[in-house]
């Protein structure tokens, strides 16, 4: 019999994560909400400022299927429009805070003399109180970069970094004791015997390897960074008020509670259904990428 082609290692992965059935319907709620609010414009091309005082509070219809605000805006426009800017933070904020701890992470972890100072300051910013931090960062830079960008490009901007600077460390932490690891393996120590420089033993060797824990954390802080915005824009310290996030709809439809109740619902829903989509999307992609699991 001729022998059969070697088997892709993606082909590996992508089994194994297949047979993590909350990972797959994960990915693929996270894929339709994804879709659903930047194409869903493209459809359903109702303006989300636009005010209607005669069509204000008005349960579901067919011309309004998630209902009216007390303005006559419609719920749906706005849900997608905010739907935009929160999945826009979540992935913009995750990316800041992933350079940064793998950064951190496998500097600390390569060069010994660095780890100490590194790791203390990982510990130094664990230690900080997360959400007095960030309300104190959105008084201080709010008004300036405002200024500078305008009132929806500044709150932006604040926010992404806000959320990046203060949730690098678990990356951090976790990349650092995979390049530990990795440092002593074999393939490491005869690379290092012939003469390859640090530089091109980080890019080439190092960082490839702890490619896992990196994907994992990406998943894992979109959620995070998500639930930290909205938490923001429901204290009031988000985006304009006529800039719909999900949070911001949520800290909205609070004084209509009693009266309207499904104008907490869809944002809630939406945050909720979008957290727990990804969180089981990370915890297939940590299955599938390790070695250790894959193949059970």
């Amino acid at each position: 019999m001729p022998d059969r082609p070697p088997r892709s290692q993606w082909l590996d992965v992508w089994d194994q994560f297949k047979s993590h059935k909350g990972a797959l319907w994960g990915g693929i709620i996270f894929l339709i909400i994804v879709l659903g609010v930047f194409i869903g414009p493209l459809f359903w091309t109702v303006e989300p400022t636009f005010i209607d005082i005669r069509a204000r509070n008005q349960g579901p219809s067919l011309s309004h299927p998630f209902g009216t605000d007390q303005l006559g805006r419609d719920i749906l426009a706005r849900m997608m429009a905010g739907g935009q800017i929160s999945v826009a933070v979540g992935m913009a904020a995750m990316l800041l805070a992933l350079f940064l701890g793998s950064f951190v992470g496998v500097i600390a972890g390569f060069f010994k003399r660095l780890d100490g100072p590194l790791m203390r300051l990982t510990d130094l910013f664990l230690a900080l109180p997360l959400l007095p931090l960030l309300l104190v960062m959105m008084l201080l830079f709010r008004e300036p970069l405002n200024a500078a960008f305008g009132p929806e490009q500044g709150i932006f901007i604040l926010i992404v970094c806000a959320i990046g600077i203060t949730s690098w460390m678990p990356t951090a932490r976790i990349v650092r004791g995979d390049v530990l690891a990795l440092k002593e393996r074999e393939f490491v120590l005869a690379a290092r015997s012939i003469g390859t420089t640090n530089t091109k033993m980080i890019t080439r060797h190092i960082l490839p390897n702890v490619l896992s824990p990196i994907m994992v954390s990406a998943t894992l802080g979109i959620a995070n960074a998500i639930i930290t915005e909205s938490a923001l824009s429901f204290l009031g310290l988000g985006f304009p008020p006529d800039f719909p996030t999900w949070g911001r709809l949520l800290f909205d439809g609070t004084d209509f509670l009693q009266q309207y109740p499904e104008r907490v619902i869809w944002p809630g829903v939406a945050i909720s259904l979008t957290v727990l989509s990804v969180n089981y999307l990370g915890d297939g992609l940590r299955d599938a990428l390790d070695p250790r699991i894959r193949g059970r």
